[in-house]
């Protein structure tokens, strides 16, 4: 039985190396999909939780999760998942790469971060690709879901796996390798894998023929492009297209504030014209996984290509300005009613990059707090999702629930960073005395004279 006959029989077996908030989605859909899904990652923390059926990415709940467990491992007798008539397969991880050894087809989903110099640090994809390459198996299908600059698929990973044991192996026809980046948006659920249109592209036909037959069992609509490097590509223009034009916005937003304009009324009716604009939205910054560090992929190919990526480094600059303008704004609001920032008590509402998810990576939100700490502020800080926030220079433990409606009437000044959905924005407004809105949580309430300055928000 060949691969794709497996794979329509559903007695594939996959493994998805990196079990973060691209990896464990994409093992459960699998999972759900009938296959059996051996996930494998360094950190034995994730593994065990894993193998107890406790999901750390809220996209996936544990009670999903521990269902899809084996049988012999499904805590208190839970019953397996069916999707459509067909019973579910079973998902378990492992610290150990020796069980690539069986597999049929592995996903690598492993982060590519920036160094301190802005390049890219590709030493999670060489080690997944050299662990894959030490067990390389005939007909075995190999996928990066990376986000990564264009190159990196043919460029090092394909001679790597080429070469695995001292062969001479050819793509194609001893193994099969596809690049298909992930298009996970945290806080949608698993829907979004399903509905989400998916890109990808083979080093060879025969590659993406393979490529096509596994993911179009868990994906409606699929998008072949001509080379890998084309599908690094669009990944990387998605993500510099965000973030260039909500720099652009921000950039808005400050002129609007210099002009005594309302730029959320600007933004709202701008986007009644049903051609040629798209709403973007300002607010404290950039945050996230994606959206700030991406571009810089893009950059440094560039860079190598001795061409500089002017609306790339514009753009950072303007929305690595943004938490400083934010501050400005919480400093003028204090002065406004005598008071410094030194000193001030300064409530900070939300702490993540964006609504509704737990991940704090690159959030604006430190960024404030921290430069007002710097500058003397006394600051406190309520998220639910964050019960402790520490960085290099300061540690916080959120105020509790009960403890908010204290926190909201005695703070000199509230920070709206981000605008959870499980916030009451009226109660809020009435508590507070001065409120500086990054988000523009405030802007949909009845409106009514307002107690204090408001400002507006970011995406």
């Amino acid at each position: 039985m060949n691969l794709k006959e497996k794979i329509e029989a559903r007695e594939a077996t996959l493994s998805v190396i990196g079990l973060g908030y691209v990896g464990l989605p994409l093992a459960r859909v699998f999972a759900e999909a009938g296959f059996r899904v051996i996930g494998v990652d360094t950190d034995t923390e994730r593994v065990a939780s894993v193998n107890r059926g406790e999901s750390y990415i809220e996209d996936v709940p544990s009670e999903t999760l521990a269902r899809l467990l084996p049988d012999t491992a499904r805590p208190d007798g839970a019953p397996a998942l069916t999707r459509g008539g067909r019973g579910t397969g079973s998902l378990s991880a492992t610290t150990d790469y020796n069980v690539l050894g069986d597999i049929d087809a592995v996903l690598m989903c492993v982060p590519t971060p920036l160094s301190k110099t802005k390049d890219p640090d590709v030493s999670y994809i060489l080690a997944a690709t050299d662990e894959v390459a030490m067990r390389l198996r005939p007909g075995m299908l190999v996928v990066l879901e990376s986000t990564t600059y264009p190159g990196t698929t043919e460029e090092l990973i394909l001679p790597r796996l080429e070469q695995a044991g001292g062969q001479q192996l050819k793509a194609g026809t001893d193994f099969l390798l596809v690049y298909s980046p992930e298009r996970i948006d945290p806080g949608r659920g698993n829907q979004a894998i399903r509905s989400t249109p998916k890109v990808l592209a083979g080093t060879t036909p025969a590659c993406l023929d393979a490529g096509k037959a596994l993911y179009g069992c868990v994906v409606d609509n699929l998008v072949s492009v001509s080379s890998p490097a084309t599908a690094e590509m669009v990944k990387l223009l998605e993500n510099t297209f965000r973030a260039t034009n909500v720099a652009l916005v921000n950039e808005i937003a400050i002129m609007c504030d210099r002009l005594g304009i309302d730029v959320w009324e600007v933004i709202d009716a701008a986007g009644t014209k049903p051609f040629g604009f798209m709403s973007f939205y300002p607010g404290p910054g950039l945050g996230g996984h994606c959206i700030p560090v991406d571009p810089h992929l893009l950059a440094w190919k560039l860079k190598t290509l001795d061409y500089h990526a002017r609306f790339i480094h514009l753009a950072e600059e303007i929305n690595l300005g943004m938490p400083l303008y934010w501050v400005t704004k919480v400093q003028d609001a204090l002065n406004q009613i005598g008071k410094a920032v030194n000193g001030s008590n300064v409530l900070v509402i939300g702490v993540t990059y964006k609504p509704d998810v737990a991940d704090i990576r690159e959030s604006p939100a430190i960024d404030i707090i921290d430069e007002l700490l710097r500058r003397g502020a006394l600051v406190s800080y309520h998220d639910a999702r964050v019960p402790v926030l520490e960085t290099e220079t300061f540690r916080l433990t959120s105020l509790g629930d009960a403890e908010l409606d204290k926190g909201l009437s005695e703070a000199d000044c509230i920070v709206i960073a981000t605008d959870h959905s499980t916030y009451d924005w009226e109660t809020v407004r009435r508590q507070a005395s001065l409120i500086v809105d990054t988000r523009n949580a405030l802007g949909n309430l009845p409106s009514e004279p307002a107690a204090a300055p408001m400002a507006a928000s970011d995406d």
